[in-house]
């Protein structure tokens, strides 16, 4: 992919929605990318630029303004709010390029909602059930056939925010914590690690950009490179890679981190899509240059707006 428009000029403006600085390891390698291949990154902070309706049409206050830039990546994950959605969702009505769009962010912000996404395009995910209400636990905890539990809440981001429910007395005293039944949790039946392999593969521009194993810390059941820092370059077999492309297509993203395991006996499930992955462990594990790789797909999906200027 060509950093340069069809007139030769390089691209300068790729945005990053972000409310982290350029510390933060995805930020500081996506503004190095960007700088390496002649173009110009800037940060957004969701909270300091706001969309404004004036005069029946979409501008912004703050600074840097995202409409004077070619290319978007919003970059908050799943911890999106109403109102960074609100600024991702009036840049997609001035025909601002966005690298992941508004209705795919909706869709993978929320862990039941991506599953059910995936589940009716015939993607394999695991039997999970979303609690509300206290009482419909036990309920829960029988259709997926007792204990052990995974609890996870539906929005969360690396690894945080998953809990491990042994039996029943846990379970009363994970009610007992605040928790609001206007989101709920989710339920699923819970895979030991040594029965099974964590995968996470990284989707670009609709090809697999690469891939590793995730091994659990000694004495927890999370795999997370955030949490671990433990990750392996792996080549996944074809029938994982084309799970993980037809996921993310169905959920919409161009870009998308796609969590899965594979138990015993081979069988695949995908338990998450993450819109903005991390890729610290990936790049550390592969030496693949992750964020060259998203920043050449942004700078081509940015190339159209720039030859119209």
């Amino acid at each position: 992919m060509d950093a340069r428009d069809n007139t030769g000029r390089p691209l300068k403006s790729i945005g990053i929605i972000s409310a982290r600085d350029a510390a933060y390891h995805p930020n500081r390698r996506l503004l190095e990318a960007a700088a390496q291949r002649g173009s110009h990154a800037v940060l957004i902070d969701p909270y300091q630029v706001r969309p404004v309706i004036r005069a029946g049409r979409t501008v912004f206050l703050g600074r840097p303004d995202p409409a004077r830039l070619n290319v978007i990546l919003p970059r908050q994950g799943a911890t999106v709010g109403d109102s960074s959605l609100a600024l991702i969702q009036g840049l997609a009505h001035m025909g601002i390029p966005l690298v992941n769009g508004p209705a795919a962010i909706r869709i993978a912000r929320n862990k039941m909602t991506t599953l059910q996404v995936l589940a009716s395009a015939g993607i394999p995910v695991p039997d999970t059930v979303l609690v509300n209400a206290q009482d419909h636990f036990t309920r829960a905890a029988a259709e997926l056939g007792g204990y052990p539990l995974v609890v996870k809440a539906v929005s969360g981001r690396q690894g945080d925010d998953i809990l491990l429910i042994e039996n029943p007395r846990q379970a009363d005293a994970f009610l007992q914590r605040p928790w609001s039944p206007r989101t709920g949790f989710i339920l699923q039946q819970f895979i030991p690690p040594e029965a099974r392999r964590d995968l996470r593969v990284l989707v670009v521009g609709g090809r697999v950009a690469g891939a590793v194993t995730l091994r659990p810390a000694a004495g927890d059941f999370r795999a997370n490179f955030h949490l671990t820092g433990h990750a392996r370059m792996t080549k996944p077999a074809p029938a994982v890679a084309e799970t993980a492309l037809k996921a993310v297509t169905a959920a919409g993203l161009d870009i998308a981190g796609v969590d899965m395991l594979l138990d015993a006996q081979g069988r695949l499930v995908i338990i998450e899509i993450n819109y903005a992955p991390g890729f610290q462990g990936l790049e550390k594990a592969t030496g693949l240059d992750v964020a060259g790789r998203i920043i050449d797909y942004a700078l081509w999906k940015g190339q159209v707006r720039q030859g119209a200027d």
